[in-house]
């Protein structure tokens, strides 16, 4: 129980740092010395000690939003297995923890609407537009990956593909790994579906929805779109490639699960940071285009466990 929760706050905390890992990367690669990997907490602390704004025209589910989030991911994260498979992570189900981080985007969604601004709106409809698209390629995916291990548990999936060896790797699971990583970039909106260091208002999805925050409430909606990346992150990191993960709270078994973990995160890390720097965002009706492809793959995935015949 109690590495359980160590684990879960090793994934909460190092949230932020990773997004400021990924922005020090894409400077490095574009000749810039960048901002430190610690910036997003020194930025969160300095919103926390801002007072908040809020729209004379918003209600409560402006400011209920952001705890929100923050709850949802924080569940979720909870039910991961990050660098040990424990009870939770064998409770977990793959399906429960989508819809957690739907509630994510559902509250962001909601509370843009909610202010009655036009960017906001601009923003929430381009985010429904995009996620309609995406879910149904995180849905193939979860569901190639529960035809190959014969389980939604997500401490079970784990346990099964590590239990398999690498030279054995199934090719249902590289085509849905494939189909999950575009849809993470879509999800968190990162380049070429959005980027998050924009502010022009033409080209903004998530961060137009979150123009009418400011203070703790901005802080707390950053930070829970940092922890949801990173519960991507882990998802792609100890679901599809859980290899190292720690079957047995030996410490040494720890310890090792806990390097396997780093590394696979700052690999998917430096992935991002590589195709943000060398792809510009994509015009929003070239999108499905995309999307097309990931829902292919996941679907190809599908097609591959029955035509393979993999039991």
């Amino acid at each position: 129980m109690i590495v359980e929760l160590l684990q879960t706050l090793l994934l909460l905390s190092l949230a932020p740092m990773v997004t400021g890992a990924i922005r020090s990367l894409k400077a490095r690669m574009q000749g810039r010395k960048g901002p430190s990997v610690l910036q997003p907490y020194r930025d969160m602390a300095k919103l926390f000690h801002k007072s908040s704004v809020v729209s004379k025209d918003s209600s409560w589910v402006s400011t209920v939003a952001p705890y929100a989030c923050v709850a949802a991911v924080v569940i979720a994260a909870f039910l991961l297995p990050v660098v040990y498979v424990g009870t939770f992570g064998l409770l977990g189900d793959l399906l429960l923890l989508i819809y957690l981080l739907a509630v994510v985007r559902f509250f962001t969604a909601l509370a843009a609407l909610d202010a009655g601004s036009t960017f906001g709106g601009m923003g929430s409809s381009r985010e429904m537009f995009i996620s309609s698209i995406v879910e149904p390629t995180m849905l193939l995916s979860i569901f190639a990956m529960a035809l190959v291990t014969g389980t939604t548990a997500l401490g079970g999936i784990a346990l099964q593909v590590a239990s398999t060896g690498l030279e054995k790797v199934e090719p249902s699971l590289l085509l849905a790994a494939a189909a999950f990583f575009i849809a993470t970039i879509a999800e968190n909106a990162r380049v070429p579906v959005d980027n998050p260091s924009t502010h022009l208002e033409l080209t903004m999805v998530h961060e137009a929805m979150l123009l009418e925050y400011s203070g703790k409430g901005l802080a707390l909606m950053e930070y829970a779109s940092m922890a949801k990346l990173m519960v991507f992150l882990t998802l792609m990191a100890n679901i599809f490639f859980p290899w190292g993960i720690a079957t047995s709270a030996d410490p040494l078994a720890l310890a090792a699960g806990l390097m396997a973990y780093l590394l696979k995160i700052f690999a998917l890390a430096l992935a991002i940071a590589v195709i943000e720097s060398s792809m510009a965002k994509m015009r929003l009706f070239r999108l499905p285009n995309l999307f097309a492809v990931a829902f292919t793959l996941s679907l190809l995935a599908v097609v591959a466990f029955y035509i393979l015949g993999v039991a």
